[in-house]
């Protein structure tokens, strides 16, 4: 006989929303466990799993010491989580930024395992990040800092076991910093241990569009679903980084109206239409969005409740939260970002009958097309670009058909029907796998 499903219950330690909601939504692991919880109680998922996939498999710290360009010796805190890798090595990005802390770390390394088992790729999940201002380094001290940080965690890193990428404030030039660093240590050249790295350097052709294309993809089917198109539709989008202004533009290439776009500096509306190609240009000479001459200045918080049809956060963490999603006009959220919605702000959003595409899959184009340029690596043969696109759109339109079969059949939401797929998928193979003892 089975073990009875498991109820899961407030642990010790951890704030519960119905004590201090603002709180308990400011911690990205909980605000990501808590759907974790839900999905896994649905799956009447046994204790013995539930305990396993609640848990990361290993968490890193390391020091990161290096010498600055002035002489002084300065000393960077890293992380690395591997959070699962049941269905094949670890798959993450990399960060740099001030903010990283291991509990975001943590969650990220989740999202990814969840992520990664949603469209189906055989990878886990990790992350990383050392806590650093990479505006305030200057090149040589930025390579110093990626090379040390790769040596402190190179016994983990690997193409048969763990396999970073670009993240926050890291690049293809980060990744082939890694990749020599990596390479220099096993005395041969390992292409496959990074992913999204320059072409030229084992990277795939369609890398960089690939997390945009994918919402681009999923949002076209959203509203396909709803009997609409994406021709004519109004698009807000936070975050004009890789991401949205990559899904920006295909949007519009689709025929969708861009409405209103914004990055750190601020964003820019124009009811009319923005020109998505115009306002690149202007960002990649002035390096923000404040200052473009062709629409009027929005905020943010603005932005995310402006007049439109799609809403893509594409920027960070907790930014869709209860107090503004009661204001949210948009019929279609695609989350670009990883966990830019609250638990509590999904209630209210369900409620409002708005559709979210959950950031594991309106997201995943960037990982799918990472395991493309992995199995190209690693077989040493490459793929054009046009058939990088056609099976990563396979993959998305496949894997959304299955999120709404899933929510239809469950009568969940398009959230939990993904959480329910991904953990069935890891426990499942948890289960043919046993327990090593």
């Amino acid at each position: 006989m089975s073990e009875p499903a498991i109820m899961p219950q407030p642990r010790p330690g951890i704030i519960r929303p119905d004590k201090d909601t603002f709180l308990a939504e400011q911690n990205p692991f909980e605000a990501m466990m808590e759907r974790f919880d839900h999905a896994a109680q649905l799956l009447n998922l046994d204790r013995g799993l539930y305990k396993v996939l609640r848990n990361p498999e290993k968490q890193i710290i390391v020091s990161v010491p290096i010498v600055r360009d002035n002489g002084e010796v300065e000393v960077y805190t890293g992380y690395r989580v591997l959070y699962n890798t049941s269905r094949g090595p670890a798959k993450g990005g990399i960060r740099f930024d001030l903010n990283v802390t291991l509990e975001e770390v943590k969650a990220l390394a989740a999202w990814m395992t969840w992520k990664c088992a949603l469209v189906n790729i055989p990878f886990g999940g990790s992350k990383g990040g050392v806590v650093c201002d990479p505006a305030a380094m200057s090149m040589g001290e930025l390579e110093r800092v990626t090379r040390r940080y790769t040596a402190s965690i190179i016994e983990t890193l690997g193409p048969d076991s763990d396999v970073p990428a670009p993240d926050v404030n890291t690049n293809e030039r980060v990744m082939a910093w890694i990749m020599d660093t990596y390479s220099m240590h096993k005395r041969h050249t390992v292409t496959a241990v990074v992913t999204g790295k320059p072409v030229e350097m084992g990277g795939s052709l369609g890398r960089r569009e690939a997390t945009g294309r994918g919402c681009m993809i999923v949002t076209r089917e959203a509203l396909a679903r709803m009997g609409r198109s994406l021709k004519g539709a109004r698009v807000a989008v936070q975050g004009f980084g890789n991401v949205g202004s990559v899904a920006a533009e295909f949007m519009a290439r689709e025929g969708g109206l861009i409405v209103a776009v914004s990055d750190k500096s601020g964003g820019l509306t124009n009811p009319s239409g923005l020109d998505v190609a115009d306002v690149q240009r202007w960002v990649q000479e002035h390096h923000r969005l404040a200052g473009y001459p062709k629409a009027e200045p929005i905020t943010n918080q603005q932005l995310l409740i402006c007049d439109c049809d799609v809403l893509v956060p594409a920027a960070t963490e907790n930014v869709i939260t209860r107090k503004n999603a009661p204001q949210i006009k948009a019929k279609v959220i695609c989350e670009g970002a990883n966990g830019p919605t609250t638990a509590a702000a999904d209630e209210i959003l369900d409620k409002n009958s708005i559709l979210v595409i959950p950031d594991i899959l309106a997201n995943a184009g960037g990982v799918t097309v990472s395991y493309f340029e992995w199995v190209q690596d690693r077989g040493g043969y490459f793929w054009d670009e046009e058939t990088v696109n056609k099976r990563l759109e396979s993959i998305m339109v496949r894997s959304f058909s299955d999120v709404m079969t899933w929510a239809e059949r469950h009568k969940v939401s398009p959230r939990i029907a993904s959480y329910m797929i991904a953990v069935d998928r890891v426990a499942g193979m948890h289960r043919l796998r046993g327990m090593y003892a």
